[in-house]
């Protein structure tokens, strides 16, 4: 054997979503060193990075969202010095502080020597794989966002001038599957409101923009698209055009690396399982099809983040689909600074300063997030592959301080041992709908590999 990549022996560290605003270096609980440990122990540890770094200097985007996430640029050092190798940057978040916001991020980033995937300067750098050169093999990540503002995808150039910055943004169509009545009463609603005749002279002025027209079996109503079915049900599908694109990186990717990784965000839920705010514990339709396309081009893990809590963990393919690594920093109640907006829609008056925001942001702890302790049980996930084939899948779980004030709460430790348990049985439950068994040894767990 000439190189050590040639083994097909490789650890990666993966994990979920992390919004990081203060801090970590100083810390020395026992728990807190030993995921530190984990973190650096792996060949390549990737984290997300659902958090903007910059200084302010720029306009704030107006958005429904009341959380803006900022945090100071130093504190990239702190994941840096966590063990994290790259950060994905393709978030719903990416774009809270507008183009310039976003740019300085990535300046940012690079500036720290952090690897970043997902963002960039236009579509074709958002989407282009990142090389992670480690001593067992070059690994190429990429990173996308299905859930995002109508700002913030990156766009192509075309004849001469550039592209426009931003995410890789993945486009999806949601059907709302009715009765025919129900059909029928929409249209009836339409015709009535004059939606149809105003559709109608639109098709006239724009008929490459307007949309397809109304049918017997299916009519769109204020953005979203019912048909005609025998069941009551909703269903996601990706754009073509995307899904084409992405496959013809991943393939590319393919020929340049030893290993392929793929980061997903997506805030979009399925219909099963319990719901914890806008989140159930199961993923949508059209992150399971993305998933599977990814690994059938040739990526050898996939995992995904975005509903700030766990789900489950498929093989497809002899290779891993990590449905949500949950949150593995979640201090998002101590941003520094938030722009009006963010004060307003809490009825917040000109007198609250950031720490009333925070406070009002979960009613001191008794609504949203805060609340509910699944947001503060999370996982980090151990990939390691040897001669090529996947060998081990280990969980590792992890809380980040439910119930404790907002001072203290939010940052990562490896979960003490009744909180692991209840981590892994839920991760356990979740899986069983992939086929996944999940085996648990005291506080650890791990997957069950086909032979």
């Amino acid at each position: 054997m000439l190189y050590e990549a040639e083994s097909g022996d490789i650890s990666f560290l993966v994990s979920g979503d992390a919004m990081i605003t203060r801090p970590m270096a100083q810390f020395r609980e026992p728990r807190f060193l030993e995921l530190v440990e984990l973190v650096r122990g792996a060949d390549l540890s990737i984290t997300n990075l659902e958090m903007l770094f910059h200084d302010y200097s720029m306009s704030w985007e107006i958005k429904d969202s009341i959380s803006y996430t900022v945090s100071d640029p130093a504190n990239l050092d702190d994941l840096k010095w966590l063990g994290f190798d790259l950060v994905c940057t393709a978030t719903n978040h990416a774009f809270d502080y507008n183009e310039a916001g976003f740019l300085a991020t990535l300046r940012n980033v690079a500036d720290r020597g952090l690897l970043q995937a997902g963002g960039g300067k236009d579509l074709a750098h958002a989407r282009a794989p990142t090389f992670a050169e480690t001593p067992r093999g070059r690994v190429a990540v990429m990173a996308a966002t299905s859930s995002f503002q109508p700002q913030e995808p990156a766009g192509p150039g075309r004849h001469g001038l550039p592209g426009k910055p931003g995410v890789n943004a993945i486009r999806s169509t949601t059907t709302q599957h009715v009765s025919g009545d129900d059909v029928g009463i929409l249209r009836r609603l339409k015709d009535q409101l004059g939606i149809s005749d105003w559709e109608a002279a639109s098709r006239v002025y724009r008929p490459r923009l307007a949309g397809d027209p109304d049918t017997d079996d299916a009519v769109t109503f204020f953005g979203s698209t019912f048909h005609a079915s025998d069941a009551y049900r909703t269903t996601t599908e990706l754009a073509a055009a995307d899904l084409s694109d992405i496959a013809n990186w991943v393939r590319g990717a393919r020929r340049q690396a030893d290993w392929v990784i793929y980061s997903l965000h997506s805030h979009e839920s399925g219909p099963a399982g319990p719901w914890h705010g806008g989140s159930s514990s199961s993923p949508p339709d059209h992150l399971i099809q993305l998933a599977h396309s990814l690994i059938e081009q040739g990526c050898d893990l996939v995992f995904c983040h975005g509903p700030h809590l766990l789900r489950g963990i498929e093989i497809y393919q002899g290779r891993p689909i990590l449905y949500s690594l949950g949150n593995f920093v979640f201090q998002n109640e101590t941003v520094a600074w938030l722009p009006e907006p963010a004060y307003s829609r809490q009825q917040l008056g000109p007198e609250a300063t950031p720490g009333d925001w925070g406070h009002e942001r979960s009613g001191g702890g008794s609504y949203g997030f805060a609340a509910n302790e699944i947001h503060y049980h999370s996982a980090v996930c151990s990939v390691s592959f040897a001669s090529g084939k996947l060998s081990k899948v280990e969980i590792h779980p992890i809380e980040l301080g439910f119930g404790k004030p907002v001072s203290q709460r939010g940052r990562p430790m490896l979960a003490r041992p009744e909180a692991a348990r209840s981590i892994l049985a839920n991760l356990k439950e979740m899986s069983r709908a992939f086929g996944t068994e999940i085996l648990i040894d005291g506080d650890q767990g791990s997957v069950a590999l086909p032979d």
